[in-house]
C-alpha cells in the first residue's frame, strides 16, 4: 500500500494534525476506479484511487461536480476531504458515509429533490470545462440550443468512437444521422437543468438516517429527462421516485417514450467501456429511424 503514506502526507496538510492510516479494506461497486475504506486515527474516510496519467485530473473534476451538485443544496452529496496525487496514482478523499435502510418517505423525498436540484438553471447547455462519464471524456460545449448540444457533445463524439473501435456499422450511422435530423421534433423546448448526469441505481446511497446521497456525478446543464432515463437504464426507482418528480415538477408529455432516445448517451458509453449486448440496445432504439 505505498499510497497509503500519500493519503496521511494529504490528511495531515489538509485537517493541520498527525494522520495515520491504521487500515484499509477494499469497497465492492467500483468498475472504474479502487475504491477504499480507510480507518485512522482521525476516523474514517472513502478513498477513489486511479491513475493519474490514463486520467488526467478525473477526480479534481469529480470534486467540482460534487461541489456543484451540494452548492444547489437539495440533495446530499459526500463531503469532499482532498484530492491528491502520488508519483503515479490521483486520489479523491471523501468522509465515510454510513449506510442505512431506507426510511418510509425515502422515494417520494428523492423525487421532490431531484425535482428541486433540476430547477437550478443557467443561460447555456453543457458547462465551463469538460469531465468525465465512467473512465470516458465527456464534452461540455455550451450550447445554446439541447439539440445542438445533445447530437454534437453527447451522441456524434461517441457514435464516432464507436466506429472506429468497429463496434458500430455503417447501417447504424445511417440511422443516427436520421435521428439527429428528427431531433428538434422529438425534445421539448426546456431551459438548462443542473444535472447529475449519471444517475443510476449504483450512484446513490442511503445514509444512516435513511436519506439519499448522490455520488459518482458526471455533472453538466443540460434537458433534465436525460437524468430520468439514467434512472430507468437499469432497472428502474420507485414509482414513488417518479410520482414525487413529477408533482414537483411536471414533466411534458410523452416524458416516458422520450427517455429511450436520452438513454442512447449513456448506452454508447457503455459499448466503449464494455462492448457487447449494449449495442443490440443501442439499434434496437436507433432502427426505427
Amino acid at each position: 500500500m505505498g499510497w497509503k503514506y500519500n493519503i496521511q502526507e494529504k490528511l495531515a496538510t489538509v485537517l493541520g494534525v498527525e494522520v495515520v492510516v491504521d487500515n484499509y479494506s477494499y469497497v465492492g461497486g467500483g468498475s472504474i476506479n479502487e475504491t477504499f475504506k480507510i480507518t485512522t486515527n482521525k476516523g474514517p474516510f472513502f478513498v477513489k484511487k486511479n491513475s493519474a496519467t490514463r486520467f488526467p485530473r478525473m477526480f479534481e473534476k469529480e470534486a467540482t461536480g460534487i461541489s456543484l451538485l451540494g452548492d444547489s443544496k437539495e440533495i446530499e452529496v459526500p463531503n469532499i476531504v482532498a484530492v491528491g496525487q502520488g508519483s503515479n496514482d490521483a486520489f479523491l478523499i471523501l468522509d465515510f458515509i454510513n449506510s442505512g435502510s431506507k426510511s418510509s418517505l425515502f422515494w417520494s423525498k428523492f423525487g421532490a429533490q431531484l425535482a428541486s436540484m433540476h430547477k437550478h438553471t443557467t443561460e447555456s447547455f453543457g458547462l465551463d470545462h469538460d469531465n468525465y462519464i465512467g473512465s470516458l471524456y465527456q464534452r461540455n460545449k455550451k450550447h445554446n440550443n439541447w439539440c445542438d448540444f445533445f447530437r454534437e457533445e453527447r451522441l456524434q463524439y461517441q457514435v464516432k468512437m464507436a466506429r472506429d473501435s468497429g463496434s458500430v456499422n455503417s447501417s447504424d450511422i445511417q440511422s443516427f444521422e436520421r435521428f439527429y435530423k428528427e431531433l428538434d421534433s422529438i425534445f421539448p423546448k426546456e431551459p438548462p437543468s443542473l444535472l447529475h448526469g449519471d444517475l443510476w441505481s449504483g450512484n446513490f446511497m442511503v445514509n444512516q438516517d435513511g436519506q439519499p446521497v448522490i455520488i459518482d456525478p458526471a455533472v453538466y446543464y443540460g434537458h433534465r429527462e436525460m437524468d430520468l432515463g439514467m434512472t430507468q437504464l437499469f432497472g428502474g426507482f420507485d414509482q414513488q421516485f417518479y410520482e414525487s418528480y413529477n408533482y414537483s415538477f411536471p414533466l411534458e408529455k410523452g416524458w416516458k417514450e422520450r427517455i429511450q432516445y436520452c438513454n442512447l448517451y449513456p448506452l454508447l458509453v457503455h459499448v466503449n467501456l464494455f462492448g457487447g449486448g449494449y449495442v443490440n440496445s443501442v439499434r434496437s432504439v436507433i432502427s426505427r429511424f
